[in-house]
């Protein structure tokens, strides 16, 4: 056998042992889980009023009506982002659960300005209460099945209507609620009272 073949022999024989010590770590490190970065939050959304949707509310000059007017529209832009979710549009229902917010976000301010001391203000709030109530579920659900780079401004969202229960909540039972005046302790009296001094008889004929 010549030299070169063997030299030759040799180096197949170093390579091979080679891939058979190197191949089993190799195969480790390949079926390891690869650990998988954070993803960034989407941009929030914009908290926008449509101008038609502006149009309406201006034109309504009623507050129970316009405070009806923007519920209704708030609702239908939260049932349009549960409708978008579902379809894994996520970029489209975040944009609905902005303007969901602005309407919202309208309300608490036209009602901060109104005469907080009125029956007909306590009974708006309340109606806004009761909405956000119902709402509060709603965002919750939809957050669930969200990716978790738009869900962070569901959140938000979520906490937003939520507060704003709190704030109305805090305006209808603030006027309605009456406390009890506190009762101070009966002092007694510094002055001890007189009695009466008895008149003679020969003085009272």
């Amino acid at each position: 056998m010549s030299s070169e073949l063997q030299r030759t022999l040799i180096l197949s024989t170093t390579v091979f042992l080679l891939a058979f010590v190197c191949l089993p770590s190799v195969r480790a490190q390949s079926q390891q889980p690869q650990p998988q970065a954070t993803p960034l939050p989407a941009p929030p959304p914009l908290k926008m009023i449509t101008k038609e949707e502006r149009a309406q509310l201006e034109q309504t000059k009623d507050q129970k009506d316009r405070l009806k007017l923007t519920i209704e529209l708030a609702v239908a832009h939260l049932t349009r982002a549960e409708q978008l979710t579902m379809q894994t549009e996520y970029q489209k229902a975040s944009e609905e659960v902005g303007s969901y917010h602005a309407l919202i976000e309208n309300s608490l301010d036209v009602l901060g300005a109104l005469k907080q001391d009125s029956g007909k203000t306590r009974d708006l709030y309340k109606r806004l209460e009761m909405a956000l109530r119902a709402h509060g579920p709603r965002l919750t659900a939809m957050r669930r099945v969200t990716p978790l780079e738009f869900a962070v401004w569901i959140k938000k969202v979520e906490d937003f209507a939520r507060d704003g229960r709190t704030e109305a909540l805090n305006s209808f039972y603030g006027h309605t609620v009456l406390r009890e005046p506190q009762k101070t302790p009966d002092k007694p009296d510094d002055k001890p009272k007189e009695i009466p001094t008895p008149t003679p008889k020969s003085k009272q004929q």
